[in-house]
Protein backbone atom coordinates (compact mmCIF):
# COMPACT_ATOMS: atom_id res chain seq x y z
CA UNK A 1 0.00 0.00 0.00
CA UNK A 2 0.91 3.12 -0.73
CA UNK A 3 1.88 5.64 2.39
CA UNK A 4 -0.37 8.73 2.86
CA UNK A 5 1.46 11.73 4.31
CA UNK A 6 -0.31 14.79 5.90
CA UNK A 7 1.50 18.13 5.83
CA UNK A 8 0.25 20.68 8.72
CA UNK A 9 1.49 24.25 9.21
CA UNK A 10 3.58 24.14 6.86
CA UNK A 11 5.11 27.66 5.27
CA UNK A 12 5.19 28.51 1.65
CA UNK A 13 8.79 29.97 1.80
CA UNK A 14 9.11 33.21 1.07
CA UNK A 15 6.10 34.86 1.41
CA UNK A 16 5.76 38.54 1.25
CA UNK A 17 3.66 38.30 4.66
CA UNK A 18 4.92 35.20 6.36
CA UNK A 19 1.82 34.84 8.50
CA UNK A 20 -0.21 32.56 6.32
CA UNK A 21 -0.42 28.81 7.14
CA UNK A 22 -1.35 26.56 4.96
CA UNK A 23 -3.04 22.85 5.41
CA UNK A 24 -2.01 20.92 2.61
CA UNK A 25 -2.75 16.47 2.32
CA UNK A 26 -0.18 15.24 0.74
CA UNK A 27 -1.23 12.81 -2.21
CA UNK A 28 0.37 8.98 -1.72
CA UNK A 29 3.93 8.75 -1.73
CA UNK A 30 6.12 6.23 -3.56
CA UNK A 31 5.22 2.70 -2.69
CA UNK A 32 8.58 2.13 -1.05
CA UNK A 33 9.93 4.34 1.66
CA UNK A 34 13.61 5.63 1.40
CA UNK A 35 15.24 6.19 5.08
CA UNK A 36 17.32 8.87 5.01
CA UNK A 37 20.70 7.18 4.48
CA UNK A 38 19.58 5.34 1.40
CA UNK A 39 18.44 9.56 0.25
CA UNK A 40 21.88 10.63 1.43
CA UNK A 41 23.07 7.70 -0.63
CA UNK A 42 21.15 8.31 -3.58
CA UNK A 43 21.36 11.86 -3.92
CA UNK A 44 24.36 13.57 -2.43
CA UNK A 45 27.28 13.20 -4.97
CA UNK A 46 29.99 15.13 -5.18
CA UNK A 47 29.61 17.09 -9.41
CA UNK A 48 32.04 15.16 -11.78
CA UNK A 49 30.51 16.63 -14.91
CA UNK A 50 31.96 19.51 -17.25
CA UNK A 51 32.20 22.95 -16.07
CA UNK A 52 32.28 25.64 -18.49
CA UNK A 53 33.66 29.46 -17.88
CA UNK A 54 30.65 32.15 -17.44
CA UNK A 55 30.26 34.45 -14.32
CA UNK A 56 33.02 34.72 -12.03
CA UNK A 57 31.64 32.67 -8.93
CA UNK A 58 34.15 33.76 -6.59
CA UNK A 59 32.38 37.60 -6.06
CA UNK A 60 28.67 38.49 -5.43
CA UNK A 61 29.89 42.19 -6.71
CA UNK A 62 28.42 43.05 -9.83
CA UNK A 63 26.06 40.19 -9.79
CA UNK A 64 21.75 40.07 -9.94
CA UNK A 65 21.20 36.55 -8.19
CA UNK A 66 18.04 35.25 -8.91
CA UNK A 67 16.19 33.08 -6.33
CA UNK A 68 15.41 29.62 -7.50
CA UNK A 69 12.29 28.21 -5.10
CA UNK A 70 12.64 24.73 -7.39
CA UNK A 71 9.64 22.73 -5.34
CA UNK A 72 7.04 21.89 -8.17
CA UNK A 73 6.58 18.41 -9.04
CA UNK A 74 4.00 17.07 -10.77
CA UNK A 75 2.27 13.30 -10.88
CA UNK A 76 4.28 10.97 -12.95
CA UNK A 77 7.86 12.29 -12.52
CA UNK A 78 9.01 9.68 -10.76
CA UNK A 79 8.76 11.77 -7.27
CA UNK A 80 6.09 10.61 -6.19
CA UNK A 81 4.64 13.56 -4.45
CA UNK A 82 1.90 14.00 -7.14
CA UNK A 83 1.71 17.68 -8.04
CA UNK A 84 3.20 18.93 -5.07
CA UNK A 85 3.39 22.57 -4.54
CA UNK A 86 0.74 22.86 -7.33
CA UNK A 87 -1.60 21.55 -5.62
CA UNK A 88 -4.20 23.89 -3.57
CA UNK A 89 -6.16 23.05 -0.25
CA UNK A 90 -7.15 19.66 0.19
CA UNK A 91 -4.13 18.31 -2.02
CA UNK A 92 -6.23 19.07 -4.95
CA UNK A 93 -5.43 20.22 -8.33
CA UNK A 94 -8.24 20.87 -10.92
CA UNK A 95 -9.98 24.07 -11.48
CA UNK A 96 -10.84 26.08 -8.97
CA UNK A 97 -7.74 24.57 -6.17
CA UNK A 98 -4.95 25.98 -6.56
CA UNK A 99 -1.74 27.97 -5.15
CA UNK A 100 -0.04 30.20 -8.12
CA UNK A 101 -1.56 33.12 -9.97
CA UNK A 102 1.11 32.63 -13.23
CA UNK A 103 0.51 29.71 -15.51
CA UNK A 104 4.35 28.90 -16.48
CA UNK A 105 5.15 28.91 -20.05
CA UNK A 106 5.86 25.07 -21.40
CA UNK A 107 5.74 25.85 -24.87
CA UNK A 108 9.73 25.30 -25.62
CA UNK A 109 10.09 21.79 -23.21
CA UNK A 110 9.81 18.65 -24.96
CA UNK A 111 7.01 16.02 -24.63
CA UNK A 112 9.16 14.38 -21.63
CA UNK A 113 9.24 17.77 -19.64
CA UNK A 114 5.49 18.26 -19.77
CA UNK A 115 2.59 17.22 -17.23
CA UNK A 116 -0.92 17.10 -18.53
CA UNK A 117 -2.98 18.53 -15.98
CA UNK A 118 -7.01 18.57 -15.24
CA UNK A 119 -7.08 22.40 -16.18
CA UNK A 120 -8.02 23.09 -19.96
CA UNK A 121 -6.71 26.08 -22.30
CA UNK A 122 -8.81 28.13 -24.22
CA UNK A 123 -8.91 25.43 -26.80
CA UNK A 124 -10.24 22.68 -24.88
CA UNK A 125 -6.92 21.56 -24.84
CA UNK A 126 -4.85 20.11 -21.54
CA UNK A 127 -2.93 22.54 -19.81
CA UNK A 128 0.24 20.99 -18.71
CA UNK A 129 3.18 22.05 -16.32
CA UNK A 130 6.95 20.83 -15.38
CA UNK A 131 8.34 19.33 -12.61
CA UNK A 132 12.33 21.01 -11.41
CA UNK A 133 12.52 17.45 -10.06
CA UNK A 134 12.57 16.45 -13.56
CA UNK A 135 16.37 17.10 -14.37
CA UNK A 136 15.77 18.02 -18.19
CA UNK A 137 13.81 21.36 -17.55
CA UNK A 138 15.92 22.92 -14.52
CA UNK A 139 19.17 22.66 -16.83
CA UNK A 140 16.84 24.14 -19.43
CA UNK A 141 16.02 26.94 -16.80
CA UNK A 142 20.24 27.53 -16.17
CA UNK A 143 20.08 27.69 -20.17
CA UNK A 144 17.83 30.47 -20.01
CA UNK A 145 19.64 32.09 -17.89
CA UNK A 146 22.68 31.88 -19.47
CA UNK A 147 20.64 33.13 -22.82
CA UNK A 148 19.02 36.48 -20.98
CA UNK A 149 22.49 37.37 -18.85
CA UNK A 150 21.36 36.12 -15.20
CA UNK A 151 24.64 35.75 -13.31
CA UNK A 152 22.63 32.89 -11.32
CA UNK A 153 20.47 31.77 -8.32
CA UNK A 154 19.97 31.01 -4.36
CA UNK A 155 18.77 27.51 -4.35
CA UNK A 156 15.69 27.48 -1.77
CA UNK A 157 16.29 24.34 0.97
CA UNK A 158 13.68 24.75 3.27
CA UNK A 159 14.53 23.68 6.59
CA UNK A 160 11.28 22.02 7.81
CA UNK A 161 11.02 19.47 4.13
CA UNK A 162 15.05 18.36 4.19
CA UNK A 163 14.28 16.92 7.75
CA UNK A 164 12.61 14.33 6.33
CA UNK A 165 13.83 11.48 3.76
CA UNK A 166 10.60 12.39 1.23
CA UNK A 167 11.42 16.03 1.35
CA UNK A 168 15.42 15.46 1.29
CA UNK A 169 15.14 13.67 -1.47
CA UNK A 170 13.15 16.01 -3.62
CA UNK A 171 15.08 18.93 -2.46
CA UNK A 172 18.73 17.73 -2.97
CA UNK A 173 17.28 16.47 -5.90
CA UNK A 174 16.82 19.58 -7.33
CA UNK A 175 19.75 21.21 -6.25
CA UNK A 176 21.82 18.58 -7.93
CA UNK A 177 20.47 19.56 -10.87
CA UNK A 178 20.92 23.37 -10.16
CA UNK A 179 24.53 22.56 -9.33
CA UNK A 180 24.68 21.14 -12.99
CA UNK A 181 23.21 23.34 -14.51
CA UNK A 182 25.33 26.15 -12.99
CA UNK A 183 28.38 24.36 -14.29
CA UNK A 184 27.31 23.74 -17.91
CA UNK A 185 25.56 27.06 -18.61
CA UNK A 186 28.70 29.10 -16.87
CA UNK A 187 26.24 29.79 -14.13
CA UNK A 188 26.54 30.31 -10.21
CA UNK A 189 24.62 29.28 -7.37
CA UNK A 190 24.40 29.64 -3.34
CA UNK A 191 22.41 27.71 -0.46
CA UNK A 192 19.74 29.38 0.65
CA UNK A 193 18.24 27.99 4.24
CA UNK A 194 14.37 29.37 4.26
CA UNK A 195 13.58 28.53 8.21
CA UNK A 196 10.41 29.50 8.01
CA UNK A 197 7.94 27.24 9.99
CA UNK A 198 10.68 26.06 11.95
CA UNK A 199 10.20 25.67 15.82
CA UNK A 200 12.36 26.31 18.64
CA UNK A 201 15.53 24.85 19.39
CA UNK A 202 15.49 23.09 15.99
CA UNK A 203 18.65 24.92 13.96
CA UNK A 204 20.36 21.67 14.67
CA UNK A 205 18.82 20.89 11.33
CA UNK A 206 20.74 23.16 9.31
CA UNK A 207 23.81 22.30 10.75
CA UNK A 208 23.08 18.69 10.19
CA UNK A 209 22.32 19.46 6.73
CA UNK A 210 24.77 21.71 6.06
CA UNK A 211 27.46 18.81 7.26
CA UNK A 212 25.51 16.62 4.79
CA UNK A 213 26.40 19.03 1.95
CA UNK A 214 29.77 19.36 2.94
CA UNK A 215 30.76 16.15 3.02
CA UNK A 216 29.05 14.17 1.11
CA UNK A 217 28.15 16.55 -2.17
CA UNK A 218 31.31 18.45 -1.25
CA UNK A 219 29.68 21.72 -2.16
CA UNK A 220 31.34 24.66 -1.14
CA UNK A 221 34.36 22.74 -3.20
CA UNK A 222 31.93 23.06 -6.45
CA UNK A 223 33.20 25.01 -9.28
CA UNK A 224 30.32 26.79 -9.79
CA UNK A 225 29.86 27.23 -6.02
CA UNK A 226 29.28 31.46 -5.44
CA UNK A 227 32.48 32.81 -2.91
CA UNK A 228 32.63 36.22 -1.56
CA UNK A 229 35.34 37.64 -0.12
CA UNK A 230 37.49 34.73 -0.34
CA UNK A 231 34.39 32.44 0.97
CA UNK A 232 31.45 30.39 0.22
CA UNK A 233 28.17 32.17 0.68
CA UNK A 234 25.24 30.68 2.64
CA UNK A 235 22.00 32.16 2.98
CA UNK A 236 19.97 32.06 6.12
CA UNK A 237 16.47 33.49 5.57
CA UNK A 238 14.01 33.92 8.13
CA UNK A 239 15.19 35.93 10.95
CA UNK A 240 13.74 38.74 12.64
CA UNK A 241 10.53 38.92 11.57
CA UNK A 242 7.72 39.81 14.14
CA UNK A 243 5.37 37.09 12.66
CA UNK A 244 5.09 35.05 15.83
CA UNK A 245 8.17 32.47 14.79
CA UNK A 246 9.64 30.24 17.39
CA UNK A 247 13.07 30.19 16.73
CA UNK A 248 14.80 33.23 18.14
CA UNK A 249 17.63 35.95 17.49
CA UNK A 250 19.91 33.90 20.10
CA UNK A 251 19.91 30.43 18.65
CA UNK A 252 20.63 32.70 15.07
CA UNK A 253 23.78 34.24 16.42
CA UNK A 254 24.76 30.50 17.24
CA UNK A 255 23.88 29.43 13.83
CA UNK A 256 26.07 32.21 12.34
CA UNK A 257 28.82 31.52 14.81
CA UNK A 258 28.88 27.67 13.26
CA UNK A 259 29.03 28.70 9.55
CA UNK A 260 32.06 31.42 10.02
CA UNK A 261 34.02 29.63 12.69
CA UNK A 262 33.63 26.05 12.86
CA UNK A 263 36.89 24.33 12.20
CA UNK A 264 35.63 21.75 9.79
CA UNK A 265 32.15 23.46 8.52
CA UNK A 266 32.67 27.12 9.04
CA UNK A 267 35.01 29.48 7.10
CA UNK A 268 32.05 31.01 4.73
CA UNK A 269 30.46 34.08 4.51
CA UNK A 270 26.81 34.41 5.72
CA UNK A 271 24.38 35.86 4.18
CA UNK A 272 21.05 36.91 6.28
CA UNK A 273 17.60 37.20 4.52
CA UNK A 274 15.81 39.81 7.16
CA UNK A 275 12.39 41.97 7.19
CA UNK A 276 12.50 45.26 5.91
CA UNK A 277 12.78 47.17 8.86
CA UNK A 278 15.10 45.35 10.73
CA UNK A 279 17.16 48.79 11.04
CA UNK A 280 14.62 50.29 13.04
CA UNK A 281 13.30 47.21 14.24
CA UNK A 282 9.41 47.79 13.66
CA UNK A 283 6.56 47.01 11.09
CA UNK A 284 7.38 43.74 9.94
CA UNK A 285 10.39 42.99 12.26
CA UNK A 286 10.40 42.44 15.98
CA UNK A 287 11.40 45.07 18.58
CA UNK A 288 14.67 43.03 19.86
CA UNK A 289 18.11 44.56 19.97
CA UNK A 290 19.43 41.51 19.30
CA UNK A 291 18.06 41.62 15.76
CA UNK A 292 21.64 43.84 14.97
CA UNK A 293 24.01 41.87 17.19
CA UNK A 294 22.87 39.14 14.81
CA UNK A 295 23.38 41.09 11.98
CA UNK A 296 26.74 42.04 13.15
CA UNK A 297 28.00 38.50 13.21
CA UNK A 298 26.93 37.97 9.65
CA UNK A 299 28.55 39.27 6.49
CA UNK A 300 25.44 40.47 4.12
CA UNK A 301 22.05 42.01 4.76
CA UNK A 302 19.75 41.41 2.42
CA UNK A 303 15.51 42.93 3.55
CA UNK A 304 12.82 41.29 2.27
CA UNK A 305 10.45 43.83 0.34
CA UNK A 306 8.21 41.55 -1.41
CA UNK A 307 4.71 42.96 -0.69
CA UNK A 308 5.84 46.13 1.13
CA UNK A 309 6.01 48.19 -1.96
CA UNK A 310 2.99 48.56 -4.12
CA UNK A 311 3.58 51.39 -6.94
CA UNK A 312 6.31 53.86 -7.92
CA UNK A 313 5.58 56.27 -5.57
CA UNK A 314 6.30 53.29 -2.53
CA UNK A 315 9.64 52.80 -4.58
CA UNK A 316 10.82 56.31 -4.28
CA UNK A 317 9.73 56.73 -0.78
CA UNK A 318 10.98 53.67 0.85
CA UNK A 319 14.72 54.47 -1.25
CA UNK A 320 14.82 57.81 -0.07
CA UNK A 321 13.84 57.13 4.11
CA UNK A 322 14.68 53.35 4.24
CA UNK A 323 17.24 51.96 1.78
CA UNK A 324 19.75 55.07 1.53
CA UNK A 325 20.00 55.08 5.40
CA UNK A 326 20.09 50.90 5.13
CA UNK A 327 22.93 51.16 3.03
CA UNK A 328 25.08 53.82 5.11
CA UNK A 329 24.02 52.04 8.52
CA UNK A 330 26.00 48.83 6.23
CA UNK A 331 28.49 51.15 5.50
CA UNK A 332 29.26 52.31 9.08
CA UNK A 333 29.62 48.98 10.11
CA UNK A 334 31.28 47.41 7.55
CA UNK A 335 28.39 44.91 6.02
CA UNK A 336 27.75 44.03 2.41
CA UNK A 337 24.01 44.96 1.25
CA UNK A 338 21.92 43.28 -1.00
CA UNK A 339 18.46 44.64 -1.84
CA UNK A 340 15.47 42.52 -3.02
CA UNK A 341 13.46 43.64 -6.03
CA UNK A 342 10.29 42.34 -7.93
CA UNK A 343 8.11 42.63 -10.84
CA UNK A 344 4.63 42.95 -9.42
CA UNK A 345 2.50 40.21 -6.74
CA UNK A 346 -0.15 38.10 -6.83
CA UNK A 347 -1.53 35.17 -4.99
CA UNK A 348 -5.15 35.56 -5.06
CA UNK A 349 -5.52 31.07 -5.83
CA UNK A 350 -3.63 30.81 -2.80
CA UNK A 351 -5.15 33.50 -0.32
CA UNK A 352 -8.42 34.13 -1.48
CA UNK A 353 -9.08 37.32 0.02
CA UNK A 354 -5.90 39.09 -2.08
CA UNK A 355 -6.93 40.41 -5.46
CA UNK A 356 -6.54 39.11 -8.55
CA UNK A 357 -2.89 41.09 -9.74
CA UNK A 358 -2.66 42.89 -6.68
CA UNK A 359 0.03 44.66 -7.47
CA UNK A 360 0.50 45.07 -11.09
CA UNK A 361 3.75 44.78 -13.01
CA UNK A 362 3.23 47.84 -15.25
CA UNK A 363 4.77 46.27 -18.29
CA UNK A 364 7.83 45.87 -16.22
CA UNK A 365 8.00 49.60 -14.85
CA UNK A 366 7.47 48.72 -11.36
CA UNK A 367 10.86 45.91 -11.23
CA UNK A 368 12.85 48.75 -13.70
CA UNK A 369 12.42 52.00 -11.02
CA UNK A 370 13.28 49.32 -8.26
CA UNK A 371 16.78 48.31 -10.05
CA UNK A 372 17.26 52.13 -10.67
CA UNK A 373 16.76 53.33 -7.06
CA UNK A 374 19.47 50.67 -6.32
CA UNK A 375 22.06 51.78 -8.53
CA UNK A 376 21.39 55.08 -7.38
CA UNK A 377 22.08 54.19 -3.70
CA UNK A 378 25.21 52.47 -4.34
CA UNK A 379 24.52 48.99 -4.25
CA UNK A 380 26.28 46.68 -6.20
CA UNK A 381 24.58 43.47 -5.93
CA UNK A 382 21.07 43.17 -6.39
CA UNK A 383 18.90 40.19 -5.13
CA UNK A 384 15.99 39.27 -7.91
CA UNK A 385 12.65 37.85 -6.58
CA UNK A 386 12.16 35.51 -8.04
CA UNK A 387 13.12 33.24 -10.72
CA UNK A 388 9.91 30.04 -10.26
CA UNK A 389 7.66 31.95 -7.76
CA UNK A 390 4.00 31.45 -9.66
CA UNK A 391 2.79 31.24 -6.06
CA UNK A 392 3.10 34.81 -5.24
CA UNK A 393 3.31 36.13 -9.13
CA UNK A 394 6.73 37.18 -8.71
CA UNK A 395 8.58 34.88 -11.48
CA UNK A 396 10.39 36.20 -13.99
CA UNK A 397 10.44 32.92 -16.10
CA UNK A 398 8.71 31.98 -19.13
CA UNK A 399 4.64 32.71 -18.42
CA UNK A 400 1.90 32.22 -20.26
CA UNK A 401 -0.33 34.87 -21.62
CA UNK A 402 -3.02 32.56 -22.64
CA UNK A 403 -3.70 30.51 -19.27
CA UNK A 404 -6.44 28.03 -18.53
CA UNK A 405 -10.16 28.83 -18.60
CA UNK A 406 -12.71 28.24 -15.88
CA UNK A 407 -12.66 28.22 -12.00
CA UNK A 408 -9.15 29.57 -11.22
CA UNK A 409 -8.32 32.77 -12.35
CA UNK A 410 -4.53 33.59 -13.50
CA UNK A 411 -2.18 36.70 -14.29
CA UNK A 412 -0.60 37.15 -17.35
CA UNK A 413 2.49 39.30 -18.25
CA UNK A 414 0.02 41.46 -19.72
CA UNK A 415 0.05 40.29 -23.67
CA UNK A 416 4.47 40.89 -23.42
CA UNK A 417 6.31 38.33 -24.89
CA UNK A 418 7.43 34.87 -22.24
CA UNK A 419 10.70 36.04 -21.86
CA UNK A 420 10.02 39.93 -21.60
CA UNK A 421 11.06 39.84 -17.78
CA UNK A 422 14.26 37.45 -18.16
CA UNK A 423 15.08 40.02 -21.30
CA UNK A 424 14.63 43.02 -18.82
CA UNK A 425 16.53 41.39 -15.87
CA UNK A 426 19.29 40.84 -18.11
CA UNK A 427 19.60 44.48 -18.78
CA UNK A 428 19.12 45.38 -15.35
CA UNK A 429 22.18 42.76 -14.45
CA UNK A 430 24.18 44.96 -17.20
CA UNK A 431 23.34 48.02 -15.52
CA UNK A 432 24.37 46.94 -11.81
CA UNK A 433 27.53 45.14 -12.96
CA UNK A 434 28.53 48.99 -14.90
CA UNK A 435 28.39 47.24 -18.00
CA UNK A 436 25.74 49.81 -19.42
CA UNK A 437 25.05 52.60 -18.44
CA UNK A 438 22.42 54.02 -15.94
CA UNK A 439 18.98 54.12 -17.70
CA UNK A 440 15.85 56.22 -15.66
CA UNK A 441 13.74 54.63 -18.15
CA UNK A 442 12.75 51.47 -18.35
CA UNK A 443 14.78 50.56 -21.97
CA UNK A 444 12.55 48.80 -24.71
CA UNK A 445 13.91 45.02 -24.71
CA UNK A 446 11.44 44.03 -27.22
CA UNK A 447 14.11 43.62 -29.92
CA UNK A 448 16.80 42.52 -27.59
CA UNK A 449 17.83 38.76 -28.41
CA UNK A 450 18.72 36.27 -25.63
Amino acid sequence: MAVVATLTMRFTGHLAYPTLLLMLSLPALSQTQLTRDQVVAETMKPYTGPSNRGVDPSTLTGKVMAGYQGWHAADGDGLGRGWYHWWGRGGKFEPGSCKFDLWPDVSELDADERYATAFRLPDGKPAEVYSAFNRKTVLRHFRWMQDYGIDGVFVQRFVGEVSHPAGLRQFTTVLAHCREGANLYGRTYSVMYDLSGMGANQMQRVTDDWKLLVDHMKITKDKAYLNHAGKPVVVLWGFGFSDGRKYTLAEGVELVRFLKDDPTYGGNTVMLGVPTYWRTLDRDTVKDPQMHELILKADIVSPWTVGRLRNLNDVRNYTDKTMIPDVAWCKEHKKEYLPVVYPGFSWHNMNARSPLNDIPRQGGKFLWAQYVAAKKAGCTMVYQAMFDEVDEGTAIYKCTNTPPVGASQFVTYEGLPSDHYLKLVGAAAKMIAGKSPLFEEMPDVSRAKP
